[in-house]
């Protein structure tokens, strides 16, 4: 037993009672001979665990901008009406706890909720009545769960389509009989492909320095926790093709001689950890992973999934390698690169879903292959998530270089005026821009659009992004911590018809401070899409400023108002 097992510990518990008791607490500090307050400090940093006790359900109603648009609200209270709960209280009910959180990775089908991490999608007020009434009655709740696979809404023709084309297990490792590690990297690196988390640092260089690293050790981590509002992609591999990302897993495990890995999968895609078990199972039993994979002799390999418990900023590499040691998920300083120092000190490489499913086919097709797809500079295609106000919601295989007009086409926006490319972190683009291309020359995408029409509020859209990252910073460094609260209170003015040019003004330099101290990519990033749309929807704004002098007090002074009723009241005594 050490400390890595601390997540495991704690799920174990929370499964078996409900909650984490001081006494379950006591007892993994034991085993793990960790400190209680130290164990305790993890579970205050993530979502899904509690130290109160919950009911025989627990329900949690995403509550992302595209639910909100969708009917958050009603949702919520029919949820309250039915249980007869409140949200966010505990101690309440037997039968039902409520709790809001973050997107789940369901955009595509919202309003959408987990009740003991079984999904239910495209919620009506009538759906919730029904479904807490079924409860009621003991009806088994995985039968009435829904089936949230996200639909494949296109792909490019059949010569073009890299991910979702026909997939049989073992296929790319068969590959590797034929070339050496360091050929099978430069196919990697031939085909120039990149993360596909967002960052898009050059895979094969990641890669090599972990091949050439002699840390004693060596891990192969993938990144299964797409966090970030309106994103589900790499979702809709682990639900159609888990084998594929687990293909490429191995191909990295080949390439720098690891020995271990690890699946991070987020704790809102719970559901979908039996069948990666299943598919690793099935990779046991035809010697793609174990001892001497494919007959190669000395190449050894396993693979380990991981539970998260809810934390966004656990998608950032190191965050996510400070989880799996079983510490809070807070990014590491950036003093060295996880290929330098890493898991438990050992060099490993961290890759998404996504990439290490692109890794796999690169290996398979080929890299002139991929090469004759997309761009000049981009090459393949791309998946994208795409959600809100559209007619065909869901995944898209795109190739490299399609405009956001043809996109806009292809899922049926309806009267598309404000699009959120790459999750609210990301950039927001105006009804000007809709002729700009999706590669990484133009406008790049890490996987996630939102599309929304001209009767959203773009005020609305920027509270929840801000709400959600007040909420999932995890603290550390005073400019996100803070800063993020003062933007969401500017905008919050705005609602109240009190904002002037002045706060506009102290907006943009606030989100210039919050850009450039902050620790980790959430605060350097949170700040986009407020500013953006200040740029580029400026007449909107101009709409929402007040027209008062900037020098007038336009919110209310509770000290002073105090004095002036004292002053009041004395001279009623006079």
């Amino acid at each position: 037993m050490n400390r890595t097992d601390l997540l495991s510990h704690l799920w174990e518990f929370q499964n078996k009672f409900g909650f984490l008791s001081d006494i379950a607490i006591a007892e993994i500090a034991q085993k793990l001979k960790v400190s209680k307050i130290e164990i305790e400090g993890v579970i205050s940093f993530y979502h899904f665990f509690h130290r109160q006790p919950t009911a025989k359900y627990v329900i949690y109603l995403n509550n992302s901008i595209v639910s909100e648009f969708k009917g958050f609200q009603h949702i919520k209270a029919a949820f309250e009406k039915e249980t007869g709960s409140t949200f966010g209280e505990y101690n309440q009910n037997l039968e039902f706890s409520l709790f809001e959180t973050p997107c789940i990775g369901l955009s595509d089908q919202e309003p959408a909720a987990l009740i003991n991490f079984n999904p239910f999608t495209n919620l009506t007020v009538k759906k919730v009545k029904t479904i807490v009434q079924q409860l009621k009655d003991g009806v088994d709740l995985k039968s009435i769960a829904s089936n949230p696979t996200s639909k494949i809404q296109y792909t490019p023709s059949e010569d073009k389509t890299i991910i979702f084309r026909n997939y049989k297990a073992g296929v790319a490792l068969s590959k590797l009989k034929q070339k050496n590690p360091t050929e099978t990297l430069n196919t990697i690196a031939k085909s120039e492909l990149s993360g596909r988390g967002g960052a898009f640092f050059p895979t094969a260089k990641k890669w090599l320095a972990c091949k050439d690293n002699d840390s004693v050790k060596k891990y192969i981590i993938c990144n299964a926790d797409e966090g970030e509002p309106g994103t589900f992609k790499d979702k809709s591999i682990i639900e159609n093709i888990p084998g594929l990302l687990i293909e490429g897993m191995i191909i990295a495990a080949y390439i720098t001689g690891a020995k271990e890995g690890f699946i991070y999968l987020r704790a809102e895609y719970k559901f979908l950890q039996k069948k990666l078990e299943d598919t690793l199972e099935e990779f046991y039993q035809n010697t793609f992973l174990g001892k001497n994979i494919c007959g190669i002799k000395n190449f050894d390999f396993n693979i380990k999934i991981e539970l998260g418990a809810g934390s966004y900023v656990c998608g950032e590499e190191k965050a996510l390698i400070e989880s799996l040691e079983g510490k809070r998920g807070e990014p590491r300083v950036q003093k060295y690169f996880p290929t330098e120092f890493g898991y438990l000190g050992h060099s490993t490489v961290v890759n998404n879903v996504e990439t290490f499913a692109k890794a796999a086919r690169i290996i398979e097709l080929g890299a002139n292959f991929i090469s004759s797809v997309g761009t000049d500079i981009s090459k393949g295609t791309k998946l994208l998530s795409i959600s809100g106000d559209i007619a065909k919601p869901g995944i898209y295989e795109i190739e490299w270089g399609m405009s956001v007009k043809q996109l806009l086409k292809l899922c049926e926006a309806l009267s598309p005026y404000y699009v959120q490319i790459s999750g609210p972190s990301g950039e927001c683009i105006n009804s000007t821009e809709f002729n700009r291309q999706i590669c990484e020359e133009d406008l790049v995408c890490g996987g996630s659009i939102m599309v929304f029409n001209r009767s959203r509020s773009i005020l609305q859209i920027q509270e929840n992004f801000l709400k959600f990252f007040k909420m999932e910073s995890c603290g550390v460094c005073t400019p996100c911590r803070a800063g993020n609260q003062i933007l969401l209170e500017k905008v919050k003015k705005f609602d109240r018809g009190l904002c002037t040019q002045k706060d506009i003004d102290e907006i943009k330099q606030w989100g210039k401070i919050i850009k450039l101290s902050s620790r980790c990519g959430l605060g350097k990033s949170s700040p986009n899409s407020l500013l953006m749309s200040i740029d580029k929807f400026e007449d909107y704004y101009k709409q929402k400023i007040s027209p008062i002098s900037e020098n007038h007090t336009i919110e209310f002074d509770m000290e002073r108002a105090i004095q002036e009723y004292d002053s009041i009241i004395k001279e009623t005594q006079l």
